[in-house]
């Protein structure tokens, strides 16, 4: 029984001298970051397939039990859509080979675009993945949410391939206008994502995006706690992922959220105390 929880990246300039040493070098941003999560988003590969010497300088600097989810590229993804993509796809799994289980999963992000009619294709692509590894599958398109026999057509694919469903909560975040600069920014590039709590596997993947205000961003993930907590009791490992629009103080919101679910699952495993960060001086 384990909870892993982390945050969309490693390294923010709003962390120095809070979270992270300041300076510090970008090679040892991760090793820090793990100090405080367990877990991390692998979105810079969505951008560009990694060199497998960066990837295994990220082993290097975690322990055996810390975890990533690896987005696979746009070109595999959102430009080829799951077709004609056998060489790129090769050359991120060797690229991210390196992590070995310290992959949690690849995470395979579809556009708003990919719709029902498009789930053969997503069928087809898992068939042909390496068992090797564990996938999660994010869908954007709202007929997945709002259409029982659509949603109930890519859970049966999922379950076939073994796969979870990634839902991104931003329920919180939409209950209410934005009130900061980088919230609204965040309102126009977000996605409206209905709520859905069901995990097909027994390692659930939950990415949450609450407000700059800490009071609503905590409000927000109760139904989460209420949630993970019952996934731990009945043996199975989530990993949650905290978002804000400033995302300024993400990993004390992580550590808050596995505190809140380990208050109600005494036998869940405290996190490692981060290593303390010595403040900011002017010289």
């Amino acid at each position: 029984m384990r909870l892993h929880v982390g945050c969309a990246m490693w390294t923010l300039k709003s962390w120095q001298g809070r979270f992270l040493p300041h300076p510090l070098p970008a090679q040892e941003r991760l090793r820090h970051y793990a100090g405080w999560c367990n877990a991390v988003e692998g979105n810079t590969t969505f951008y560009a397939t990694p060199a497998r010497d960066t990837v295994a300088s990220w082993t290097q600097q975690t322990d055996p039990d810390f975890r990533f989810v690896v987005k696979l590229p746009k070109l595999i993804t959102h430009e080829g859509r799951l077709t004609g993509v056998d060489e790129p796809l090769q050359a991120f799994l060797t690229a991210i080979e390196p992590l070995g289980p310290r992959a949690e999963a690849l995470w395979i992000q579809l556009p708003g675009s990919f719709a029902p009619t498009d789930v053969p294709v997503l069928a087809r692509f898992l068939r042909r993945l390496p068992t090797s590894h564990r996938y999660a599958v994010e869908v954007r398109h709202p007929a997945f949410f709002d259409d029982p026999r659509s949603a109930r057509l890519l859970e049966d694919v999922l379950g076939t391939a073994a796969a979870e469903w990634i839902p991104f909560d931003t329920t919180a975040f939409f209950q209410s206008p934005p009130t900061s600069d980088a919230e609204r920014e965040a309102w126009t590039r977000k996605p409206r994502m209905p709520l859905r709590t069901h995990a097909l596997t027994d390692r659930p993947i939950v990415r949450y995006l609450g407000r700059d205000d800490t009071a609503r961003t905590v409000a927000g993930w109760q139904h989460w706690v209420d949630t993970t907590a019952g996934w731990l009791r009945e043996g199975r490992s989530p990993t949650m992922f905290i978002h804000t629009p400033d995302n300024a103080d993400a990993p004390a919101l992580a550590r808050r959220f596995h505190d809140e679910v380990r208050a109600r699952v005494p036998g869940l495993a405290a996190l490692p105390e981060p290593v303390p960060v010595e403040p900011l001086t002017l010289f």
